[in-house]
């Protein structure tokens, strides 16, 4: 029988004593109880906080568990039923505006596509399923960034290359991008991430109201844009497919 590592049992064993009890706990709580010296629990709940896993309370300095692994115990679950009730919706907005269609999710620090409906046209197209995107100059990222505090954190603290000269960089170019977002209820990239290309995205949550991912179109800016604005029809039809894949996933309110 393969032997255990102590430090994976023991950070496991602190992980369930703050899903259960009172939540929040201290560091002389946390060690006696699992009958750990100080130093060692101290080291492991650095370590998990370092992660994500644990987060500790400034004012009191108690423990709780922390965003990152609240999103990985539902993440399997979330990506594959996101992307299951997405099909469909996804490829009447392919067909409906005649664009590449990104369904996207936050996965370190950056977007990850977890769904591609190719432009329904006769041009060589590249699957791009499993492809990172960067959170701050895409509209997928943006929303993502925008609906979600996990998401925002990992914006404001990961580097920020500009890839063009449209490109926003500085956290307060970013932080009023992010409140438009949020005013009007989806986001766009005109020429931040790429030349000639333009996106419009939306978010989807799920029936706990919560943000678990990102829908939207990608194409050249001739045809996603007319007089340099972005096409009205094509951010109706964005919005809606979010709206029909959120309510597939049970939300009610968004």
């Amino acid at each position: 029988m393969a032997r255990s590592i102590q430090s994976l049992e023991r950070a496991a064993a602190v992980l369930r004593l703050l899903a259960g009890g009172e939540r929040r706990l201290g560091l002389s709580d946390i060690a006696s109880t699992l009958g750990l010296a100080k130093g060692t629990a101290h080291g492991l709940l650095r370590t998990l906080q370092q992660e994500g896993f644990v987060e500790q309370d400034e004012a009191s300095g108690r423990y709780q568990l922390g965003a990152e692994l609240l999103r990985l115990g539902n993440s399997y679950l979330d990506v594959h039923e996101l992307r299951a009730r997405a099909l469909v919706w996804s490829d009447d907005l392919a067909r409906s505006s005649g664009e590449a269609v990104y369904l996207g999710v936050l996965h370190h620090g950056g977007v990850l596509v977890v769904h591609h409906v190719f432009r329904p046209d006769d041009s060589r197209q590249v699957l791009e399923i499993g492809a990172m995107q960067p959170l701050h100059s895409t509209a997928v990222g943006k929303v993502l960034a925008a609906y979600d505090p996990v998401a925002h954190s990992e914006l404001v603290e990961a580097g920020r290359e500009s890839f063009t000269e449209r490109t926003v960089t500085s956290l307060a170019g970013l932080e009023e991008c992010l409140d438009l977002t949020r005013a009007r209820g989806w986001a766009s990239d005109v020429e931040e991430t790429w030349e000639g290309v333009a996106s419009i995205a939306a978010p989807i949550h799920d029936r706990r109201r919560l943000p678990v991912g990102a829908v939207g179109i990608t194409g050249a800016v001739e045809r996603v844009c007319v007089d340099g604005a972005l096409r009205p029809e094509l951010v109706a039809a964005v919005r809606d497919c979010a709206r029909a894949v959120s309510r597939d996933l049970g939300a009610s309110r968004f």
